[in-house]
Parts: structure tokens; sequence; C-alpha cells
């Protein structure tokens, strides 16, 4: 068991790496595009928000321009961590289908593999984002030291709830087009544009529910205002459910796979 799990961690990190090699490939910046990418975001934010809209965050300064920049796009990275592995899981086997048909392979570790490049340009983005802050914004905080721990649970859930999209996508299809939906409703119904504070009672509950609300909220308070997570109901209810979905996920799977090399 302890071997067959350690195979599998070596080869998700092959095939996370050969996936990042791929992606950049043939460009003339090369490996320097995970950190360009969000350093030119950030730019693009700091302006539009900045310099044309002069946004304020609730809670900031009224010319705090600049911690409207970080809030919105801490909030961004997270949600980007979603559409990068979630987004994807819908037609990953089918776009993969010749692993499919090789009984040996593991398709778990397949599944993770968008995950992995999701938690590799997360973590460049967070890195750009503390050290932004830490010269020109709010300074560092040693919180930030509890933003893997915030983490770990978002990544079991995104890891569950890719599971299920995978095998469910191989028989509908249409699956992909409806998450690509749903990721972008995930986008604006979570706090990534506002904080929970912003939302009227009626509907507090729909942000609340929302996977990437607890992360994004609890990641800003570590990396932006020095809080650290406390052990609220909030995080316990927030890991609870990401085993559920995690276990759910790989329940899924494992019943669901035994037609896809019929259907693919």
């Amino acid at each position: 068991m302890g071997a067959s799990f350690r195979s599998s961690i070596h080869l998700w990190r092959t095939l996370v790496r050969q996936d990042l090699a791929t992606r950049y490939r043939g460009s003339l910046l090369g490996r320097a595009w995970p950190v360009l990418l969000p350093l030119l975001m950030l730019a693009i934010y700091a302006f539009v928000f900045g310099a044309v809209f002069r946004a304020r965050w609730p809670g900031l300064a009224e010319g705090d321009h600049l911690g409207f920049t970080l809030n919105l796009f801490s909030g961004l990275l997270i949600h980007a961590m979603l559409a990068e592995s979630v987004g994807q899981a819908a037609g990953l086997l089918v776009r993969q289908s010749n692993f499919v048909r090789k009984v040996v392979f593991p398709l778990p570790v397949l599944v993770a593999v968008p995950l992995g490049s999701a938690a590799f340009h997360g973590a460049i983005g967070l890195g750009i984002l503390i050290t932004v802050n830490a010269i020109w914004g709010s300074g560092l905080h040693a919180s930030m030291l509890a933003i893997p721990l915030v983490l770990a649970p978002y990544l079991v859930m995104l890891y569950g709830l890719s599971l299920i999209l995978a095998a469910f996508g191989v028989y509908i299809r249409d699956l992909a087009q409806i998450t690509g939906a749903l990721v972008t409703v995930a986008l604006f119904t979570s706090t990534v544009f506002f904080p929970r504070e912003m939302v009227p009672p009626t509907l507090v509950k729909v942000v609340d529910f929302n996977p990437i609300s607890w992360p994004v909220q609890t990641v800003r308070d570590a990396a932006l205002l020095g809080q650290w997570p406390t052990l609220s109901s909030a995080l316990l209810m927030y890991c609870l459910v990401s085993v559920v979905v995690l276990v759910l996920g790989w329940f899924c799977f494992a019943r669901l796979r035994r037609g896809f090399a019929d259907v693919l």
C-alpha cells in the first residue's frame, strides 16, 4: 500500500512537471511566464481599479487603491485554482482517452494533474501578493504561514469535485460546458469582488455556501491583515465538507470507472 502510494505521488509529480513544461514549451520567455502573467494581471488591476475607477475596498482608507487591488487579486488567485482544476475535469478523461484504455494506469492520478498545476500557479501568485504587500502594502505578516493550512481543505475539496466531474463527464459530454458556466457563477457569488459584510442578509447564505468564499476571506485576512485563522465552526465545517466531497468523489469515480473504456 505504501509503495503504491509513493509510486502514485511520483507519477503525479512527473505528470504535473510535464503539463507545466508543455504549456510554456516553445515560448520566448519559457518558464518566466508563470511569474510574469500574475505580475501583469496585478499591474492591470492596479491601473483599472486604482488609477481609472479609483475603487475603494470597504474598511480601507479612501485613497488606498493598492489595498483594493490586493484584495481583488487575492480573491482571483483562489478562484483561478478552481477554474484551472475543476474547470478542466469534466472533459479531462475524454481528452486523455488513451490513458483510460490502459487498465493498469491510475486514473485518479491523472485527474489530480490539473490540480497540481493550479496549486503551482497559485503558489507563485500568492508569493507575488505577499511580496507586493510587504513592500508597498500593510507589511509582512507572520500569519501568512497559515495560508497552506487554509488551502489544504480547499484543495481536498477541489480534488473531490474533480473526481466527480471527471467520472460523469465521460457519460455526459455537456457537463464540460455546464461546469464552465458554474465556475463563472462561483466567481460572482463569492467574496472575490466584495467582502461578506456588503452582502444583503437575504443573500448572505448564497455567499456562505460558495466553496471559495471561506478560503478567499481567510487568505485575505492572513496575507493582508495579519490575522491568524481561528478554530471556528466555519473552519471545522469546511474541513468536514471537504472530506465528505473527497470520499463522495472517490466513490463515484470507482463505481463509474468500470464503463469508461466502453464509452470512450
